[in-house]
């Protein structure tokens, strides 16, 4: 029996780099953020009903949504956050169902959400993992990564559920403090793991 396996982790915490490589084992990830990026498409039907609630000052020259203006919104207000995740979830959640019962025919499929256990989603899944770093690591990978300030960094972290949280309610944890290759080792067994069916 093939599992379906939740990934998730925090703003900077290395989520993408672990899903990557898990991509290039072979498995199929799918990522919550491209399925969120394919409902904010121009003329879309999420696109429209994003620019009813959110007002046309969130679009670019080209009509498009500019992810960094909804994001500073988003960002900074609870209820604006909420009602943007009301329009995108139960999307996002459609196209990602259809699309784990394809690839669970051939092979267990890696679930990449950020808000894995926020929204519940953990409930769907047969083994959780949580890409975790300390709150100070990440703070400095995302002021680097994105050259934010202090304040904004530690808005956009506070803005979610603490990875020292999602460590406890996970299953399993990749612990990404310190290289590339000591996070590619923990997956490696991981995946060694599922292969022989231990898990």
């Amino acid at each position: 029996m093939y599992k379906v396996i939740g990934l998730t982790g925090g703003i900077a915490s290395g989520k993408s780099t672990a899903s990557d490589y898990i991509r290039s084992l072979g498995f199929e990830v799918l990522d919550a953020d491209v399925y969120a990026r394919k409902v904010t498409e121009k003329d879309s039907a999420g696109y429209h009903k994003i620019i009813e609630a959110f007002g046309t000052d969130i679009l670019d020259e080209n009509k498009e949504i500019d992810r960094r203006k909804l994001g500073e919104i988003i960002f900074n207000d609870p209820e604006e956050r909420k009602k943007l995740n009301g329009i995108s979830h139960p999307e996002i959640r459609r196209m990602m169902n259809a699309d784990q019962e394809a690839f669970l025919k051939h092979n267990h499929v890696f679930l990449d959400i950020p808000l894995l256990f926020e929204n519940g989603l953990d409930k769907n899944c047969d083994i959780t993992i949580t890409v975790y770093v300390t709150k100070e690591n990440q703070m400095e990978r995302l002021m680097e990564r994105n050259n934010l300030t202090e304040k904004e960094a530690a808005s956009r972290v506070n803005s979610q559920m603490s990875l020292d949280e999602k460590k406890n309610l996970s299953d399993y944890v990749f612990d990404n403090n310190n290289d590339k290759k000591e996070l590619f080792d923990q997956i490696d067994e991981f995946v060694e793991m599922l292969k022989k069916q231990q898990l």
